[in-house]
C-alpha cells in the first residue's frame, strides 16, 4: 500500500516539474483585416516557460468583442457591418492576468472574382514538345 501511494506521489511530482505553463500570448493574424459575412479566425500563440510556441484555441483563450460574435476561435463579423474595425480581446482561461487587446480592421474593398481554369490555362505559355 505504501509502494503503491509513493508511486502515485512520484508520478504527480513529475508530471507537475515538466508540464509547462503559458507566460504570454500573441495575436497571429493571417491578414492584416477582417472579411465581412465570414468566419475569421483568430489566431492567437502561447508562448511557454521554455521558450517554445503553442498554438492556442478557445479551449485555452476566452475571446471576446463588443461589436461582434464569436464561435470558437472563430469572429463572425455579418455582411451589413458597419464598423470600420473591431476591438478583440483574448484572455488565458489558466491565468486571468494573461491577456491581449488588439484592433482589427474591417477590409472595405469587395473581393474580386477570381479567374476560370480556362482564362488561367490562356496566360501559360505553349513549349515545344520535346519528343
Amino acid at each position: 500500500m505504501k509502494k503503491a501511494l509513493l508511486l502515485i506521489v512520484l508520478i504527480v511530482s513529475v508530471t507537475t516539474l515538466y508540464s509547462q505553463k503559458v507566460d504570454s500570448i500573441y495575436f497571429n493574424l493571417y491578414t492584416d483585416s477582417l472579411k465581412k459575412g465570414q468566419h475569421n479566425y483568430i489566431n492567437v500563440d502561447g508562448k511557454l516557460s521554455n521558450g517554445r510556441w503553442m498554438p492556442l484555441t478557445a479551449k485555452d483563450i476566452q475571446f471576446t468583442c463588443s461589436s461582434a460574435t464569436f464561435d470558437g476561435n472563430q469572429l463572425i463579423i455579418p455582411e451589413n457591418f458597419k464598423e470600420e474595425k473591431v476591438v478583440v480581446k483574448a484572455v488565458l482561461k489558466s491565468n486571468n492576468a494573461v491577456w491581449l487587446e488588439r484592433t482589427i480592421w474591417i477590409k472595405k474593398k469587395p473581393d474580386g472574382d477570381l479567374p476560370t481554369k480556362e482564362e488561367i490555362l490562356k496566360t501559360i505559355p505553349k513549349g515545344k514538345n520535346k519528343n
